[in-house]
């Protein structure tokens, strides 16, 4: 009994841990004009931190220990961090697994430019905006910075965006320009092809520095340690303003919507930056030769294997049984030696059966599921493949029937050409005399 109430104990501590959020602001209205924002943030359980960027106290670890799980960043006209929190932190703070969200503006600073560098992004130059005289909204002031962007702009991404956000989005802010080696990035909200960054208050005198679909407005990054990342052009994308606003397009197809789609994709956001979707895990493996049930580390060349994997997503706070038709695995060897694709059982379960190689060695049962919102997925079994042994080869082989019988009809003929020459006896010839 106080071994369960100590474990329940330990993975409550752990869940709370993962909630502790941290929320740096520029200044203290934003908890007030993105109130929206956080109280769904607050509802879902989190345990949200404000305090000023520049905060001389600013901390994120103590004692090599995180405080915070989950960092937003909300502070667009910051010059510089306060306390011990700076580009270099935030960046270690990713390494160690934790995750960002964070949004700018047109006015955002050298400091903003700096941690998008370090994530795979780049945003324009300072007072910079997306510009687009085609689909502003009526509740522009005149420089048709406030854009509409189609719902069908965001990436095909379910677990990231969500699968049923239809309405149209309210966008102010700058623009983004993905690193296209980065293979980590993505482009989750791009602009329409008549969208361009620039200073509205100047002149356009040379060639913009992001143009048309090029022009990113929100991207995301997931580390290889499966850190998310997600990076607003628009801090007013978050706001209440941009919530609950109607939305009237002026030009083009004219769109008119009672609300924009604002806060269902920015909850979906949150939720997949801060882990609570696209979540992966190997619950159970197991691995045996057909007909038998115990597993083995040990297999015999040509023998026919049965592979089991067990695989859960994390869905509303609970594990639940993944489904898909992807998933492959591979018997590798230096090489793959065999790819296949599992196939799905009930309760999550995906199950491959194949013939180990005529080749012995050590091999690898490996599966590695990488797909866009999810987890990386890696597992790796290692076993050891030993030729037959002497008593296991086949003593009469179908095709070597023919050597057989070549053999043997030598050896009859030995056996005959000897007794032929030791028992014929040739008689001899008669003398002249006789």
């Amino acid at each position: 009994m106080q071994f369960s109430l100590i474990l329940g104990t330990i993975f409550f501590s752990l869940a709370l841990a993962d909630q502790q959020t941290l929320v740096l602001v520029d200044n203290l209205n934003i908890r007030e004009t993105h109130s929206l924002f956080f109280k769904s943030l607050q509802d879902r359980g989190y345990t949200l931190t404000f305090k000023l960027a520049d905060d001389a106290n600013l901390v994120l670890a103590k004692y090599g220990e995180y405080l915070y799980k989950n960092l937003i960043i909300f502070a667009p006209s910051v010059l510089e961090f306060g306390g011990q929190v700076d580009t270099e932190a935030i960046t270690k703070f990713i390494d160690d697994g934790g995750n960002l969200l964070m949004a700018g503006n047109a006015a955002a600073g050298d400091v903003y430019r700096e941690i998008a560098s370090e994530c795979g992004f780049e945003m324009d130059e300072e007072s910079a905006a997306v510009i687009d005289h085609f689909n502003y909204d009526a509740s522009d002031d005149g420089e048709h910075t406030r854009i509409v962007v189609s719902p069908t702009n965001l990436i095909k991404a379910p677990t990231i965006v969500g699968d049923k956000n239809r309405l149209p989005l309210l966008f102010e802010g700058t623009g983004l320009i993905l690193d296209k080696d980065n293979s980590l990035v993505m482009p989750i909200l791009t602009a329409d092809s008549t969208a361009y960054s620039y200073n509205p208050k100047s002149q356009v005198k040379e060639y913009p520095h992001a143009v048309g679909r090029k022009t990113v407005l929100i991207a995301a990054l997931q580390a290889r340690n499966n850190a998310r990342i997600v990076f607003s052009g628009s801090l007013y994308f978050f706001s209440d303003e941009a919530f609950s606003s109607s939305i009237a397009k002026v030009h083009g197809d004219q769109v008119r919507s009672e609300v924009s789609g604002n806060k269902a994709l920015a909850l979906h956001l949150s939720e997949w930056a801060f882990g609570e979707r696209g979540r992966l895990r190997v619950r159970s493996v197991h691995h045996h030769k057909q007909g038998e049930k115990e597993s083995s580390n040990t297999y015999t060349i040509t023998d026919t294997v049965v592979y089991r994997i067990e695989i859960e997503e994390l869905k509303q706070g609970l594990w639940q049984p993944f489904e898909a038709n992807d998933v492959q695995l591979e018997f590798v060897r230096i090489d793959p030696f065999v790819r296949t694709t599992l196939m799905k059982k009930p309760n999550g379960v995906y199950e491959a059966v194949f013939k180990v190689p005529d080749v012995w060695g050590v091999y690898q049962f490996k599966v590695d599921y990488d797909r866009v919102g999810y987890t990386r997925l890696y597992h790796s079994t290692q076993v050891s493949v030993r030729p037959l042994q002497h008593t296991q080869y086949e003593r009469f082989i179908p095709s070597a029937y023919p050597y057989y019988v070549s053999a043997f009809s030598m050896m009859i003929g030995v056996f005959l050409f000897s007794f032929v020459f030791l028992y014929y006896k040739e008689d001899s010839p008669k003398t002249k005399s006789e």
